[in-house]
């Protein structure tokens, strides 16, 4: 049944494929529907009673005594849903329906209608795969005659209710509608084979370019040289462009993951860092040198007269005495010292100048009650018993 044939549409050079015309005798299951001239639809024809006539109200009513053979007839080029919809109709019309679908072939249907994209085989083929359609007439007049009807056994022509003229005819359907015979099927919105080939038309560069980068040739899709090159660079483009998208998806992506990775590991030394245990261990250290930094200094030690004595009754501003060697006598006996208070006039004079600005230092002033000379007076006394010693 399957064919190794040459695709040049393909990549590969060698496919398996069902071939074009084959016989469907195989498939018992289900197979498509057979043609007027085929033994199956003959030895049907030949079982159809045409001499009882069935009316419109038996029809409805389901009350006969053989199937209602019901035509259907169009150009089905492009078949799509439309298509489908309008035979599906055509077959739920009445409750027991054998449908016969008529398709137009190429010549009298460029004559009577334009163009097709699809050939007659093809629209046979497509209409005959639909599984509402139990037989296919090729070559289907335009107009119905007495004879095309009475050799098919037709009891009903189902199409849409739009009158389609032709000659002196204003509805060609108008002798069927007036003996009773027609009934009426709806239209698709916004679907049509006409529908089809505008959006091809209107994105025509873009069809042609997937069929370049499909592996067709300029010549098979009737494009010239310069256009072709145009084409094939706009493709070029677009690729560098979807590899371009698609790089830095995964670079954004990767970075990311990173920075979800490394997130965590701030996040933990943060926590470690300035978690509650060690914020409260911050605040016990320099809660205490807060508290010192704060608080008011406290008083100084030592008298208020400046007349401070150590433990054993000492005066202790024999610390201001202690002079440096150069202010001191030298001495030549064994007995001397740096410290000694014999020696020159004006060295002993400087020594007292000496004294008595320590003194002031450290007693800069006394209290209201005490004069300027009870200080004077102490100051002198002080003086001349280190003196005298």
């Amino acid at each position: 049944m399957l064919e190794e044939i040459e695709n040049p549409a393909a990549t590969t050079p060698l496919v398996k494929m069902l071939p074009l015309h084959m016989d469907f005798k195989e498939f018992t299951i289900c197979k498509p529907a057979p043609f007027s001239n085929d033994e199956e639809a003959i030895l049907e024809r030949e079982r159809c009673d045409y001499t009882h006539r069935i009316t419109f109200k038996m029809a409805r009513s389901g009350q006969t005594n053989r199937k209602v053979r019901v035509y259907a007839d169009g150009i089905y080029d492009l078949f799509h849903q439309g298509h489908a919809r309008q035979l599906m109709q055509a077959k739920n019309i009445f409750p027991n329906v054998y449908l016969i679908v008529g398709v137009c072939n190429d010549e009298l249907t460029h004559r009577m209608k334009g163009r097709t994209v699809m050939n007659g085989f093809e629209r046979y083929e497509g209409v005959r795969h639909c599984r509402y359609v139990d037989e296919i007439v090729q070559n289907a007049p335009w107009t119905l005659s007495d004879d095309f009807i009475a050799d098919n056994k037709i009891d009903f022509v189902a199409h849409d209710d739009i009158p389609y003229e032709h000659g002196d005819l204003n509805d060609i359907y108008g002798p069927l509608k007036a003996r009773g015979m027609f009934v009426a099927t709806e239209r698709t919105e916004g679907v049509s084979t006409s529908d089809i080939v505008a959006r091809i038309v209107k994105d025509y560069d873009l069809y042609v370019r997937r069929n370049l980068a499909r592996g067709y040739s300029a010549k098979e899709l009737n494009v010239s040289f310069l256009s072709e090159k145009k084409f094939r660079l706009q493709n070029k483009m677009d690729e560098l462009k979807s590899r371009g998208k698609r790089e830095l998806t995964k670079v954004t992506g990767d970075i990311m993951t990173k920075w979800e990775e490394k997130s965590r590991e701030f996040i933990d030394t943060f926590l470690l860092l300035f978690g509650r245990e060690r914020l409260n261990h911050l605040w016990n250290e320099s809660k205490g040198k807060l508290i010192q930094a704060l608080s008011p200094p406290g008083s100084p030690s030592g008298s208020v007269n400046g007349d401070d004595y150590d433990g054993d009754g000492q005066d202790s501003s024999d610390e201001f005495l202690e002079f440096s060697p150069e202010y001191s006598g030298a001495s030549g006996g064994s007995g001397g010292s740096a410290g000694s208070v014999n020696g020159s006039p004006t060295a002993r004079k400087q020594r007292s100048a000496l004294a008595r600005r320590s003194y002031q230092n450290r007693s800069p002033s006394l209290p209201d009650e005490q004069g300027d000379d009870d200080g004077d007076g102490v100051y002198e006394a002080e003086l001349s018993e280190r003196r005298s010693n």
